[in-house]
């Protein structure tokens, strides 16, 4: 290279050098004061939980319009995402239960919305994912509770009936399912193993590309993973984060079926979130079975002018043929609307059970 070229670079890698110290002592600076933050709680007697939900979005939806490139809202998110999470981890470093074992999608949903410096608790069932948080022995949950392409989570939806948990946040995970093995060529494979879920989400590129493989449901996508790295002939599909912690080659990626294959995760705590202006609220209801009951618990919600996102209905556990219906609403429980709506509805309905009011999601 040229002097010139030497020259040039080198009074840029000085400039990064000096950019790279003020970042240093900025995070820092910002570190010490999350920690006042907990020395002033501590010293007023505040009770309360470090984690603030909507605290969160606000800050990063601040950062996101502030945002002038090039870096995308995407990576800015990512890299406040992770000062937040070692900031807290200063004050007290918070455990996270997910279905485990490590690799899975939730355990990427999870440290996507908590960062990395959190305790990862992997569980065995989704059962023990809520025992973990109900006992406090972890601080919240991470649950799929629908997917873009195969719907409901079942489990999910059941547990959320019974617990005293509540939705804090949710997670929207782009789901990138590959194909992974220690297989050389396709040839080579003899079985395919995956959760039922993914296995449903490449369902066409199995019947396509591998059509007479016996394919095998497992416990979690990073369960099949663990039996491709054992067994000769065997792959399994899974995300990225599985590649790397069992160290499976990819033998071929992006294998889903719908390019826009999306799941979405619930953050359950023993709190829901305040106010952060941009919210969702989450209930579960019901109505006795009769002609119009539907129509009669949906008209709280048009006589206020609340919006409704999302409703499912799901067999109710006490009586056969009688369900209950989970519904997704805009804004907070505490904004004036959705409070009118949800009073109304507890005049109307059998049973009405508020989940929590949390953020939308921050992409």
């Amino acid at each position: 290279m040229s002097d010139e070229l030497l020259n040039e670079l080198a009074g840029v890698r000085a400039e990064i050098d000096g950019i790279d110290a003020e970042l240093l002592v900025l995070l820092n600076r910002r570190a010490r004061c999350a920690q006042k933050v907990g020395e002033i709680k501590a010293r007023h007697g505040a009770q309360g939980h470090i984690y603030r939900p909507e605290r969160e979005a606000q800050v990063l939806r601040r950062i996101q319009e502030m945002n002038p490139g090039p870096l995308g809202d995407e990576t800015t998110t990512f890299f406040f995402r992770e000062v937040m999470s070692a900031c807290l981890s200063l004050e007290e470093p918070m455990g996270i239960a997910f279905l485990g074992p490590l690799g899975t999608f939730s355990e990427s949903a999870a440290t996507k919305h908590f960062g990395h410096a959190v305790r990862l608790l992997p569980q065995t069932s989704f059962d023990d994912v809520f025992r973990e948080v109900e006992a406090g022995r972890a601080s919240y949950a991470v649950v799929p509770v629908e997917n873009s392409t195969e719907g409901v989570v079942g489990r999910t939806m059941d547990l959320l009936l019974g617990t005293p948990l509540m939705i804090c946040g949710e997670v929207v995970f782009r789901v990138h399912q590959n194909l992974l093995t220690r297989a050389s060529t396709l040839d080579q494979i003899k079985v395919v193993y995956s959760h039922a879920q993914s296995l449903a989400q490449c369902h066409e590129w199995l019947n396509r590309i591998l059509p007479d493989v016996p394919r095998i449901s497992v416990a979690s996508n990073a369960a099949a993973a663990q039996k491709a790295a054992e067994e000769a002939g065997a792959a399994a599909i899974a995300g990225e984060a599985a590649a790397v912690r069992y160290q499976l080659p990819k033998l071929a990626e992006n294998i889903e079926d719908d390019p826009n294959n999306t799941t979405r995760f619930l953050v359950l705590g023993r709190h829901d979130a305040g106010p952060s202006g941009r919210d969702k609220t989450s209930l579960i209801m019901s109505a006795p079975n009769r002609t119009g009951a539907l129509h009669f618990l949906l008209e709280p919600f048009v006589h206020a002018g609340v919006s409704m996102t999302r409703l499912e209905s799901r067999p109710a556990k006490n009586a056969l043929w009688e369900y209950v219906f989970f519904v997704d609403i805009d804004g907070h429980r505490d904004d004036a609307a959705v409070g009118a709506a949800l009073a109304e509805l507890r005049e109307r309905a059998a049973y009405v059970k508020v989940l929590g009011s949390y953020p939308l999601a921050v992409y």
